[in-house]
Formats: C-alpha cells, structure tokens, sequence
C-alpha cells in the first residue's frame, strides 16, 4: 500500500505530528510518498533517515498510490484536492491544529484512524466540486470544492453581479461580492455571509450575496444540475475571481460559466466521525457558556 503525505507549515509544535504519522505508516509495512516541498521542510528541522518517494504537482498521483493524507487544516485539504484532481485517490484530513470540517481526524486519533484504514473499517463519501469556465480563457477550467467568490476590486463601491440559472434569469445581486458553493464549501465562507449549513451528499449549490443592499435579498439553494452563468458590472473594468483561494482577474461583462464537475473526491469517513458530531463541536451546538 503506498500513502502519500501533504502539508504545508511545519513547525516545532507539529513537526513530531509529521513523525509521528511517518513512523506508523512505516510499522505497517507501507511504502512513503511525501509531497518534495514538505520533504525539504521537515529535512530542515529534522532527520529524514527512512525509505521515501516525493512528488509534486508535476508528478502523477494516479499511478499506484492508495490514499493520500492531508496534515493541516482545511485550507491545506483543498489544497490537497488539486494534486488529487480525477484520479479517485482517496483524502483523509489529519487536522493538527484547530477542528475542521475536512480535516477532521484530531491528533490524538491518527493511530486508531490509521489502524481502522489498514483494517478496512472506513466508507468514501464522495464530495462534488465546481467547474468554473471564464469567457475568452481557451481551454482553461478551474476547480473548487469549496467556493466561487467573485469580489470587488481596488473600490469600495458594491458590484452588481447578475446571475442566470440554467439559462433563466435570477437576479441581479447589488453586492461587496457573490458565492457560489458546493454543499461542502457551506461552512466556509458561505456560512459566515449567512448562508445555510448543507450536509454533505446534498446534490445543490447555494448563492449567496455578500453584504446584499437589499435586505429581502436571501441565499439560495438550486439543484447541481443547473449550469449557472454570472457577469459582473460596477464602476471598475475588473474585478476578482475567488476559487478555493486562487485569485483571478475578470473584466467586466465577462461571462462566467459554472457546473459541477463530472467526477467527484473521495474523501475517507469513519464511524466514529461524521458531519454531524463535527459541526456540533465546531458550532458549540448544545452548549451555554452561561453556565
């Protein structure tokens, strides 16, 4: 079985973490991949005198690797999912800092996580992503499994974003800025511009104004299988693109083309961790600080 590691920040406080996670993997008789930029990092801080591979955004992951595992927070899981891409690779999420909502795996349960992956006792649940096409970008797509941000740019003046669904007319959205998320993305940016909270597995997409001026302007949930088309107009000729923290520039009056993706990422769940017990922790459901 080969596993591969990605992170990103390495630090005194987790570099033991990392360790921690190569020794396991190697006491199961596993082969190593670890993403070359990490392997350096760690080599900085510490000795790397164990049998691994490296590879980068370059190098496939398709060829013969079992399930890669993110080591950080959800910001670096979705970076995770874009050396994944189509491959079908399955991701889990060691989170060694704050709980997340993708990496959920805490570090005081990496070797019982570890032991239930070697012993089969895990399900995939499988999360969509946007494509996201720019008019006038040939052959260019970008991919999210979070959100599409469109946002304002050098001005404090709002935008407004007009927005079609599956080729009918919607709204036009007067605005700081406009997501467009995947049931997963709901708890990120989504949910702090009060956007609704979707478990995973819903097959949706929800828009949701940023800072609307219309106060009767709500989010909005639709079904996945409409394609949506967003252009922007405002006083500036550009504007930003958001995708998973990529920024791009977009003029205005360019059209925006958005759908989901033909396949879909394998994320590993467990039976002791699910949604529900996550976003409870996360969101402090249940609990009165009055007490």
């Amino acid at each position: 079985m080969q596993i591969a590691i990605y992170g990103r920040k390495i630090s005194k406080q987790n570099l033991k973490s990392f360790y921690y996670v190569f020794e396991l993997i190697q006491s199961f008789s596993w082969d190593l991949m670890i993403e070359e930029d990490l392997a350096n990092s760690v080599a900085q801080k510490g000795k790397m005198d164990f049998t691994y591979n490296t590879f980068n955004s370059h190098k496939d992951l398709k060829s013969g690797v079992d399930l890669v595992i993110s080591m950080g927070g959800d910001g670096t899981f979705l970076k995770c999912v874009s050396y994944i891409k189509d491959s079908g690779v399955p991701i889990m999420g060691i989170n060694i800092g704050r709980l997340g909502f993708l990496a959920n795996v805490s570090l005081d349960q990496i070797s019982e996580a570890l032991h239930d992956i070697k012993a089969k006792k895990y399900v995939f649940q499988k999360r969509s992503l946007l494509k996201v096409e720019v008019e006038g970008a040939l052959d260019e797509e970008y991919l999210a499994m979070n959100e599409l941000t469109i946002h304002k740019k050098d001005t404090t003046s709002m935008v407004a974003v007009n927005v079609s669904l599956d080729d009918n007319f919607l709204n036009t959205y007067w605005s700081d800025g406009l997501i467009v998320s995947t049931p997963t993305g709901s708890t990120a940016y989504n949910l702090s511009c009060g956007g609704p909270i979707i478990t995973p597995g819903c097959q949706v997409h929800i828009i949701t104004p940023i800072a609307a001026h219309n106060l009767n302007v709500r989010p909005v949930v639709v079904p996945d299988h409409m394609p949506i088309k967003l252009s922007v107009e405002g006083r500036n000729r550009s504007y930003l693109m958001s995708v998973d923290g990529k920024s791009i520039s977009i003029k205005q009056g360019q059209e925006i083309r958005i759908s989901k993706a033909n396949f879909m990422i394998n994320v590993i769940k467990f039976e002791n961790n699910n949604f529900l017990d996550t976003i409870r922790n996360k969101m402090l459901w249940g609990s009165d600080k009055r007490n």
